[in-house]
C-alpha cells in the first residue's frame, strides 16, 4: 500500500513539473507573439557579429536596408540587405551589385534588385533570429519585384547550422563565404 502511495506522489510530481516547464518556455517566447518588423535607419555596428567593419552609410546607401525586430520599443534581432540582380560571392561584390542594380533603377521602375542578399543578422533574444528571417521571407514574398532570399555567410558552423536550420538551401560555397537561399 505504501508503495503504491509513493509511486502516485511520483506521478503527480512529475505532472506538476512539466506544467511549471511549459508554462516558463511560453512565458520565455512570449515576446515573439508581439514583435514587429520595422525599417531602421542605423544599427549599433559594434554588435554586429559578422561584418563589424561595414558603417551605417554602407548599409543604408544604394537602395540597401536595415530591418529589426522591435518589441516593446526595443530592436531584438537585425537583419542587413542588399538588392541585387545577381549573387554575390564576397561583399566587394555585394557592394557593386547592390550599386548597379540601384543604378538600373533609376533609369526604369524604381524597384532595385529582384534578389534580397542578407549579409548579416545578429539576434539579442533566443528567437530572434529565426523570427526576423521568417518575417523578412514573409516580406519579400508579398513584393511585386522581389522573388528571391539569398544570403552571404561566412563560412562558420555557427551560420551553416543556423541557415539550414531555418530551411535554407546551401546553394553555393565560396572561397570566404557561402550562399543559402530561403525558399517556400
Amino acid at each position: 500500500m505504501r508503495e503504491r502511495k509513493t509511486k502516485t506522489r511520483i506521478k503527480a510530481r512529475i505532472r506538476k513539473n512539466k506544467q511549471i516547464i511549459n508554462k516558463r518556455l511560453n512565458n520565455f517566447f512570449d515576446w515573439v507573439k508581439g514583435a514587429e518588423l520595422v525599417s531602421l535607419k542605423e544599427c549599433n555596428i559594434s554588435e554586429d557579429p559578422i561584418r563589424p567593419e561595414l558603417d551605417n552609410e554602407f548599409r543604408t546607401s544604394y537602395g540597401r536596408k536595415i530591418y529589426g525586430v522591435k518589441y516593446k520599443n526595443e530592436i531584438h534581432a537585425i537583419m542587413c540587405f542588399a538588392f541585387t540582380n545577381n549573387i554575390p560571392k564576397t561583399v566587394k561584390q555585394l557592394d557593386n551589385f547592390s550599386k548597379d542594380a540601384f543604378l538600373q533603377s533609376a533609369l526604369r521602375d524604381q524597384k532595385i534588385g529582384k534578389i534580397a542578399i542578407a549579409y548579416t543578422v545578429w539576434s539579442k533574444k533566443k528567437g530572434g533570429g529565426k523570427l526576423i528571417v521568417k518575417e523578412v521571407f514573409k516580406m519579400i514574398k508579398k513584393s511585386n519585384h522581389l522573388n528571391r532570399l539569398v544570403t552571404l555567410s561566412p563560412l562558420t558552423e555557427m551560420a551553416t547550422k543556423f541557415h539550414l536550420r531555418n530551411k535554407a538551401k546551401l546553394i553555393s560555397v565560396n572561397e570566404t563565404t557561402q550562399n543559402f537561399e530561403y525558399i517556400k
